[in-house]
C-alpha cells in the first residue's frame, strides 16, 4: 500500500475529510516533527508514515465493538495505535506508556488537537488500574503474545476484544498463547502488509491445567487452523 492507497481507504471510511481527517494530518505532522527529537519511528518508514503507521492503526477501528466503552491501548509509544483511534474516535481512549518523554509527546498532542476524550498513563501496564473493564484492549509492538496478555489481564474481563497486531511471528505467537489461555482467538488479515494479521481475541480467561491438556494440539493442526483463519 502506497500513500496515494492509505489516503484512498481512509477516504472511503469517511476519514480524510473534514475534522477527522485534518485531526489526522496534524497527528501525522506532528509524529514526524517529534521523530526528528526522538526515535519515535524508523527513518526507513517516515516516507510511508501514511501505510505504514495511520492506516496500519486506523484499519483496527472497522474490528471494534460499537459503543461507547473505554479503549486501553498499551505501550503506545508514538501514538500508534492509541493518538490514531483517538483521533477517528470520540469514545474515551487511555494510552499507557512508561517512558515519560513518549508520555510528554503524547500529552502534547492530546493538547494540541484538542482530545478531551483521550488521557495517557504514565506507567507499566501491570501497574495501572482502571475504573471498569475495558471494552477494548490494543497493542502493537508492544510485547509477545502471551506475555502481553498476562500483563493487561486484569484490565479487562470476557466481554472485552483484543485488537492485536502482529507481523510474520503471529501464527507461532498465537499457539504460545493458547497454552495458557482460553478465548475465541480470530484472525484478520492485514489490509497494510500481506504478512501481518491482526488477532482478535473474545472471551478471555486463564486455562484451566485440565482444558490445557485438552487443547493441546499437534504443530500440524495448529498450522491448519491458522491457514484456515488468514485466508
Amino acid at each position: 500500500m502506497d500513500e496515494t492507497q492509505a489516503q484512498a481507504w481512509l477516504d472511503r471510511h469517511g476519514w480524510w475529510q473534514g475534522e477527522v481527517g485534518e485531526r489526522l494530518r496534524a497527528f501525522a505532522a506532528l509524529l514526524l516533527e517529534e521523530a526528528d527529537r526522538q526515535n519515535l519511528i524508523s527513518a526507513g518508514s517516515r516516507a510511508e508514515l501514511w501505510a505504514r503507521h495511520i492506516v496500519d492503526s486506523a484499519q483496527l477501528l472497522p474490528l471494534a465493538p460499537d459503543g461507547e466503552g473505554l479503549w486501553v491501548d498499551l505501550g503506545t509509544g508514538a501514538g500508534l495505535p492509541g493518538m490514531v483511534v483517538a483521533c477517528l474516535r470520540s469514545a474515551p481512549i487511555l494510552m499507557i506508556e512508561a517512558r515519560p518523554l513518549r508520555v510528554a509527546f503524547l500529552e502534547r498532542c492530546i493538547e494540541s488537537l484538542g482530545l478531551s476524550h483521550a488521557r495517557v498513563a504514565c506507567n507499566k501496564v501491570e501497574r495501572v488500574k482502571i475504573e471498569a473493564p475495558a471494552a477494548v484492549i490494543s497493542a502493537r509492538a508492544y510485547a509477545p503474545m502471551d506475555r502481553l496478555l498476562a500483563s493487561a489481564a486484569h484490565l479487562t474481563d470476557s466481554s472485552t476484544t483484543w485488537l492485536l497486531p502482529k507481523g510474520r511471528n503471529a501464527e507461532k505467537e498465537l499457539e504460545l498463547a493458547q497454552r495458557d489461555w482460553q478465548a475465541s482467538f480470530h484472525v484478520e488479515q492485514s489490509v497494510t502488509d500481506h504478512e501481518s494479521a491482526i488477532v482478535v481475541v473474545r472471551e478471555l480467561h486463564k486455562a484451566t491445567t485440565s482444558a490445557t491438556a485438552k487443547k493441546k494440539k499437534s504443530g500440524a493442526q495448529r498450522r491448519a487452523m491458522w491457514k484456515a483463519n488468514h485466508k
